[in-house]
């Protein structure tokens, strides 16, 4: 059985003592559920050190993970952050190839799966995330997007290393609008995105694959949703940023 794996996706958000308070109630709050469910959390870069030795300190099983990562190994790219470096801080998870990436920064297939190998050469996990536009929601295009999203670059990857990946399915028109996909509209493009895969890989690694929901989840939906047979778990904003309603989230997934 497929463990759920909740990821809280900070953004930009939050001075250092802001991110640090929360930071620390979420690994003293989680603790009674960590051995039902994963927990990461993804800071803002200058954050990741200090929440990876606070976690350590405490004996927590909270994950620190990166929001992005350099597609390059090293070298004259100021400003950039490589997968090296965040596996030498204690990362070890990173979203690749979130919408606001790919909108905001124009990331296209190629720059996302060179940033999928540079993680997977260090030992990290990626988190990829994919989802379709509003207008391609509406065009009933939502399985020919997520089909080439992840046709694209990530399916060629051999087995062995596709099975170390973590997939975010991310329906744009449902981030930060406060829009949600209902549970049945969630769990059909996961379906689908498990199907995908076994086409693929096979059986096996299609059944072990863990594909988060990542669109407006909250503490008020989070339970129908995470009761799909193929929701894994939630690549989560907004609610992620309150204590409050990200323990409501954990809670509603360790049942």
């Amino acid at each position: 059985m497929r463990k759920k794996l909740l990821a809280g996706n900070w953004k930009m958000n939050l001075a250092w003592n802001e991110a640090m308070t929360l930071f620390a109630n979420i690994v003293s709050e989680s603790k009674p559920y960590l051995d039902k469910v994963d927990i990461a959390v993804f800071p803002p870069s200058i954050y990741q050190r200090q929440c990876f030795e606070f976690a350590k300190q405490n004996k927590s099983a909270v994950i620190v993970g990166a929001q992005d990562c350099s597609a390059q190994n090293g070298g004259a790219f100021t400003g950039e952050v490589s997968a090296q470096m965040l596996r030498s801080i204690g990362v070890s998870h990173c979203l690749v190839g979130h919408s606001e990436r790919r909108e905001y920064h124009h990331e296209g297939s190629r720059m996302l799966s060179e940033k999928v190998e540079r993680l997977l050469e260090v030992g990290l996990i990626p988190v990829f995330c994919c989802g379709e536009s509003l207008q391609d929601r509406d065009n009933d295009n939502q399985t020919f997007v997520i089909d080439n999203q992840l046709d694209g670059r990530i399916f060629e990857l051999n087995a062995e290393l596709f099975s170390k990946v973590v997939i975010a399915y991310e329906p744009v028109w449902a981030i930060g609008t406060g829009r949600t996909a209902t549970a049945e509209q969630a769990q059909d493009m996961h379906e689908f995105i498990r199907g995908l895969v076994q086409s693929k890989y096979g059986a096996e690694i299609a059944q072990n694959l863990r594909i988060l929901y990542g669109g407006s989840m909250n503490e008020s939906n989070a339970a129908e949703l995470l009761n799909q047979p193929d929701v894994d778990g939630g690549l989560i904003g907004g609610a992620s940023l309150k204590l409050d309603a990200f323990i409501s989230i954990i809670k509603a997934a360790a049942l």
